[in-house]
């Protein structure tokens, strides 16, 4: 009996000591955004923890994006793939970062160490955490030709 005591207490200091998401608030969304975009170095792995951020909406427009791409090439490619380094760089270094939230929407401004060092990032709460809203263009349609045959 003493011994199963031992283990329901010893669940309960691991439940306890376990280590909340980091986007369970606007700023910490942002933040580990801003991070994790600093360490992607074009791996798989760190690719999808940057997509995983990103909000609904976002994920649909890659998901777009990684379908046409895949169609077009005729290779599968995953929707985080279409996260790349070269186009995923910081302009400054986020010094702080404060949060305006109205209902389940969020702008987060991110303060870098001059005046001409800021930007204002959208987030959005979904499935109870805060996601980055990240406004990708829409895809252009894709352009038809008639009279083309088709192979």
């Amino acid at each position: 009996m003493r011994f199963v005591a031992f283990l329901v207490g010893c669940a309960a200091m691991l439940v306890g000591c376990a280590r909340k998401p980091e986007n369970v608030t606007p700023e910490g969304a942002v933040r580990e955004l801003t991070s994790r975009l600093e360490a992607l170095d074009g791996g798989e792995g760190d690719a999808r923890a940057v997509y995983d951020l990103l909000s609904e909406r976002a994920q649909v427009n890659l998901q777009a994006r990684a379908e046409r791409y895949s169609n077009a090439s005729g290779r599968q490619i995953a929707a985080w793939a279409m996260i790349v380094p070269s186009r995923s760089r910081l302009r400054f270094v986020p010094q702080s970062y404060q949060a305006k939230v109205a209902g389940k929407y969020a702008l987060v401004e991110v303060l870098g160490v001059s005046a001409d060092q800021a930007a204002q990032i959208p987030c959005v709460r979904e499935k109870n955490l805060w996601h980055v809203d990240l406004n990708f263009p829409e895809l252009a349609p894709l352009v038809r030709r008639t009279g083309v045959p088709t192979p």
